[in-house]
């Protein structure tokens, strides 16, 4: 017997089979970069691989009511008044949190923490922010930096803010001085407490009266800790001089895009500063790498280790911020003589290798240099971007059990490279670069041996070992800040600077 089956119904059960695709593989992307490593690393992805990735198509394109100058999270299998819905969540520069279903753009709900009558150091300019959401543990709150200085807690299903217990939790006093660039962060420690991390700098031209910090809140109990990188022996929200307390020294900031990273080997978090005094002896911080506590606390008023390079003055006086990115953690090979690795890039265009254990290889902070080795960034550039970390497990079908290769890719205003780590015979680590393009771009992110970063107009998706081009979309989106992609259930999604959220799909 013959079966005629039309094209309707040939599309029909393709869309059919890739729904049933997309439930069968469905995870989340809770925050920026993943994880609290923040690696961009995706090892869940299932639908886009090197054989398909070509055929990637726009899904949808919206538009928002204002630039969400980050990354989305996703969280599969949301109930909400509408039935269950797979959402993407977006913070917005005018503080909008949105979550939109993931497969079609639509909002679900929405909410705002507008900037009132709040003002870049209290000039013409409206405050905004240039943060990115994320996910409770639990999957039941989704987490933004508002614009008035507070971090709130939504409902992920239906937006409700849910207060109570300390929340919505203060993380500025001032908001018109400090503002909140960097990514929302979660961490969970070995011992199952959770923390949320908010990062605070100042926003651009330098000027105000601002201390870079970092606020961790527990979300169990909603307790908080500051530290701060002035005066960092007051744990304390400082307000505006001459009010109490304050700090006489300023505008140190925390504004990577990472803005706190946490290693569960090491069990600390880490962040790096920019600009401010160098004065570990007053407790200042200025363009340096400091390790804490899960729970935001150092000991004696000092964090417990840090980095500060020998040429930190000029750092400072040139303006060229070490903080500009967070120290990426670097899965270590078993012949390196270190044992825990992160790589601190910089608008100076230097790759630094640091040790976790011993930042500053002296034994806890305060002491200058000490970094494992050093690299020029191949392509040249400041680093403004997140770094992506990947291991490469296999060569084509092979798996690699006995010696994973680790790559870095850093993309500058100059381009993007990838770099491998290797460690010579007497098994000091260093970075080896293996390729770059003159293409410049925003944070990677690495699914399936594809490398996928956004340019200006156009989204491209990279051999990670070689750098040649798999796809790309040219003219699909608009320009391109510190936006950058993710991919989550066959899905990427990227934001631009033209107040899109722009999806594509196989």
């Amino acid at each position: 017997m013959r079966v005629h089956t039309s094209l309707g119904q040939y599309a029909g059960g393709l869309l059919a089979l890739a729904l049933a695709s997309t439930s069968l593989y469905s995870y989340n992307w809770l925050q920026f970069n993943g994880s609290a490593q923040h690696s961009g690393a995706n090892h869940q992805e299932r639908l886009i691989t090197t054989a398909n990735v070509a055929g990637l198509r726009r899904l949808f394109q919206v538009t928002l009511p204002s630039i969400a100058d980050g990354a989305p999270a996703v969280l599969a299998g949301v109930s909400t008044s509408s039935g269950t819905r797979d959402l993407v969540f977006l913070t917005t520069k005018d503080g909008h949190i949105l979550a939109l279903d993931a497969h079609t753009g639509a909002t679900v709900w929405s909410n705002q923490v507008g900037p009132g009558a709040c003002h870049i150091n209290n000039g013409s300019t409206v405050c905004y922010t240039t943060s990115s959401p994320a996910v409770d543990p639990t999957l039941l709150y989704v987490y933004s930096y508002g614009l008035d200085g507070y971090v709130h807690r939504y409902a992920v299903g239906s937006g409700a803010e849910v207060t109570g217990g300390g929340w919505p939790e203060l993380t500025t006093s001032k908001a018109f001085d400090e503002k909140g660039s960097s990514a929302l962060t979660i961490a969970t420690t070995i011992s199952g407490v959770s923390y949320l991390y908010v990062a605070n700098g100042g926003y651009p031209g330098d000027n105000g009266d601002y201390q870079g910090h970092v606020t961790a809140i527990n979300l169990a109990d909603g307790s908080q800790h500051v530290f701060n990188t002035l005066c960092s022996d007051q744990t304390v929200h400082f307000v505006e001089t001459p009010g109490a307390p304050d700090c006489a020294q300023r505008q140190s900031a925390v504004w990577a895009r990472s803005g706190v990273v946490f290693d569960a080997e090491t069990g600390k978090i880490y962040l790096a500063t920019g600009n401010g005094d160098y004065a570990p002896t007053q407790h200042d911080w200025g363009d340096t790498v400091l390790a804490l506590n899960p729970d935001g606390t150092g000991v004696n008023g000092n964090p417990l280790d840090a980095y500060t390079p020998t040429n930190y003055q000029h750092l400072q006086d040139a303006d060229l911020d070490l903080g500009s990115t967070t120290p990426a953690i670097l899965p270590t090979p078993a012949n390196c003589n270190v044992r825990h690795l992160g790589v601190q890039g910089g608008k100076d265009s230097v790759l630094r290798l640091l040790n976790l254990d011993n930042l500053s290889g002296q034994g806890g902070p305060g002491h200058i240099g000490g970094e494992v080795s050093t690299l020029n960034v191949p392509q040249g550039g400041e680093v403004l971007t997140a770094p992506a970390v990947w291991v490469r497990a296999r060569i084509g079908q092979t798996l690699v059990a006995t010696n994973p290769t680790t790559w870095v890719f850093v993309t500058t205003d100059l381009g993007i490279s990838g770099l491998k780590l290797v460690c010579g015979t007497n098994g000091t680590p260093m970075l080896q670069s293996v390729w770059k393009s003159s293409t410049w771009g925003t944070s990677p992110v690495v699914i399936n041996d594809i490398l996928f970063y956004a340019t200006p107009t156009a989204l491209r998706a990279l051999n990670p070992t070689t750098g040649a081009t798999l796809w790309k979309d040219s003219g699909g989106i608009g320009g391109i800040h510190w936006e950058s992609p993710v991919i989550a259930n066959g899905i990427v999604y990227i934001t631009d600077e033209s107040s899109h959220l722009t999806a594509y799909s196989l």
